[in-house]
C-alpha cells in the first residue's frame, strides 16, 4: 500500500512538471517572458542542479567540500570542445561534461577523501583553484581570454536535467547506499566499526555529485556563450556552498528552494552593483542569527504536508479520524 502511494506521489509530481514545462515553454515561444526572465530562469535550474549535487557530498553524506566550482568548470570545457572543437551534438555534450567531472571526482577523491573535516575543505579547495589555473594557461580552449560558446541550452533540456538530477539524488539517498552515506554523515567511526566501506561510499557520493555538477556546467556554458577560468574560482564554490547550507544540511528540498530565493534575489540586485553585496550578506547574516538551521533544517517538504494531514485527520481508528 505504501509502494502504491509514493508510485501516485512521484507520478503525480512528474506530471506537474510536465505541465509545468509546457506552460513555461509556451510563454517563451509566445514571448510573454523576456529574455531577462528567461535567463533568470535558467540560472535558477543550473543553480538547482550544483545545489542538489553538493547536497549529496555534504547534506547526506557530511563531507565539507569547497571545490565543487572545479567540477563545473571541468564539465563547462570538457562539453564546449566537444560541441566547439570536435562538433558533436548537444546531448553528448552534456554527458562528456558530466563524465569528465566525474572522472575529476575520482581522481581527486580517491586521495583526499581520507582525510576529514577542515583538512578535506583545503584539499577540495586547493583542487578548485588547480583547475582553473590549468584553464588558464590552455591555448587550445582560449586560455584567459576564454572560450566562445554556441548557445545550445533550451528549456526542455534544461528542466530534463534538473528533474533526473534530483530523482537520481533522492533515489539514491533513499537507497541502501544512501543510508550507508547518512551512517558516515552521523558518525564515520561507528560506522566504519559496523562493517561499512567508508571511503567506498565516499568517493561514490563525490563521483555522482561531481557528475551532475558537469552536466551544471555543460548547461552553463552553452547558455552563456563564454566561458573564463576567472569565473569558476573558489568564490564560486562559496555560492554553491551557501545555497545548500541556507536550504538545511541533509534537506533537498531546502537546496532546491535556496536555490530558487537566492538566485531571484541576486539577480534583481544586480541593478544596484553598488549595494548588491551589501544587501545580500545582510540577508545571510540575518538567516544564520535567527535561522542557522537553515530554511528546511534536515526535514523534507513532504514531512511538512504530512504533519499537515494528521493535524486534520489525526489517525483513523475504527474507520473513524481521531486526535492524534
Amino acid at each position: 500500500m505504501n509502494l502504491l502511494k509514493k508510485a501516485k506521489g512521484f507520478w503525480g509530481t512528474i506530471v506537474l512538471v510536465v505541465i509545468f514545462s509546457v506552460v513555461t515553454q509556451l510563454l517563451i515561444n509566445g514571448g510573454t517572458l523576456n529574455s531577462f526572465y528567461v535567463n533568470t530562469l535558467f540560472s535558477i535550474g543550473i543553480n538547482i542542479i550544483l545545489a542538489a549535487s553538493l547536497h549529496l557530498i555534504i547534506g547526506v553524506t557530511g563531507q565539507f567540500s569547497i571545490g565543487h566550482a572545479g567540477f563545473l568548470a571541468v564539465g563547462a570545457y570538457a562539453s564546449a570542445i566537444i560541441t566547439m572543437k570536435l562538433g558533436l551534438p548537444f546531448p553528448v555534450a552534456i554527458i562528456a561534461g558530466g563524465a569528465a567531472a566525474a572522472i575529476a571526482g575520482l581522481i581527486i577523491g580517491i586521495p583526499t577523501l581520507r582525510l576529514r573535516g577542515d583538512y578535506l575543505a583545503i584539499a577540495t579547495l586547493g583542487f578548485g583553484e588547480i583547475v582553473k589555473i590549468v584553464f588558464l594557461n590552455i591555448d587550445y580552449i582560449g586560455g584567459a581570454s576564454g572560450m566562445t560558446v554556441t548557445h545550445l541550452t533550451t528549456w526542455p533540456w534544461l528542466i530534463a536535467c534538473v528533474v533526473i538530477t534530483i530523482v537520481v539524488i533522492v533515489n539514491f539517498t533513499n537507497s541502501t547506499h544512501g543510508r550507508a552515506c547518512i551512517s558516515i554523515r552521523e558518525n564515520e567511526i561507528a560506522a566504519d566499526a559496523m562493517g561499512i566501506n567508508t571511503t567506498f561510499y565516499k568517493v561514490m557520493a563525490f563521483i555522482i555529485g561531481a557528475f551532475f555538477a558537469g552536466v551544471a556546467g555543460a548547461l552553463h556554458a552553452h547558455n552563456f556563450y563564454i566561458i573564463q577560468p576567472p569565473n569558476f574560482g573558489f568564490l564560486k564554490s562559496f555560492d554553491i556552498l551557501i545555497l545548500v547550507v541556507i536550504g538545511g544540511l541533509g534537506s533537498m528540498s531546502g537546496a532546491v528552494i535556496a536555490a530558487i530565493a537566492l538566485t531571484i534575489i541576486s539577480t534583481f540586485l544586480s541593478s544596484y552593483p553598488e549595494v548588491r553585496m551589501v544587501i545580500y550578506s545582510l540577508v545571510l547574516i540575518v538567516m544564520m542569527l535567527f535561522r542557522p538551521q537553515g530554511l528546511m533544517g534536515s526535514k523534507e517538504i513532504t514531512s511538512f504536508l504530512k504533519l499537515g494531514k494528521a493535524a486534520k485527520g489525526g489517525v483513523h481508528h475504527d474507520g473513524k479520524n481521531t486526535v492524534a
